[in-house]
């Protein structure tokens, strides 16, 4: 019924930035929660950053000034923003939606397919 498709992984340089992407498609009513998590080797999948509908985020503290969320509710699509890379960012990112699906009235989670950054020299 809906669908997260997500786009901007890639190799990266410590230091440098890259901005993900990530549009929702499908019977799509409205769209509340959109975050990003990430998941690496042996480790539980952890939230990144997250932004409801009205526009509030929230971040881990390991990214707090280097990352940043934003969206744009007309095009279903939320973005990251990521400066100033560490090795320790590597991971596989994950795009999640909260959706209300049209003729419903309670919203569900939905998942990206997953994206790989790797911040290495």
């Amino acid at each position: 019924q809906v669908q997260l498709v997500e786009s901007g992984g890639g190799l990266v340089q410590p230091g440098g930035s890259l901005r993900l992407s990530c549009a929702a498609s499908g019977r799509i009513s409205s769209i509340n929660t959109m975050a990003w998590y990430r998941q690496t080797p042996g480790k539980e999948r952890e939230l990144v950053a997250g932004i409801t509908s009205g526009g509030t985020t929230d971040y881990a503290d390991s990214v707090k000034g280097r990352f940043t969320i934003s969206r744009d509710n007309a095009k279903n699509t939320v973005y990251l923003q990521m400066n100033s890379l560490k090795p320790e960012d590597t991971a596989v990112y994950y795009c999640n939606a909260r959706v209300v699906v049209i003729f419903t009235r309670f919203d569900n989670d939905y998942w990206g397919q997953g994206t790989q950054v790797t911040v290495s020299s």
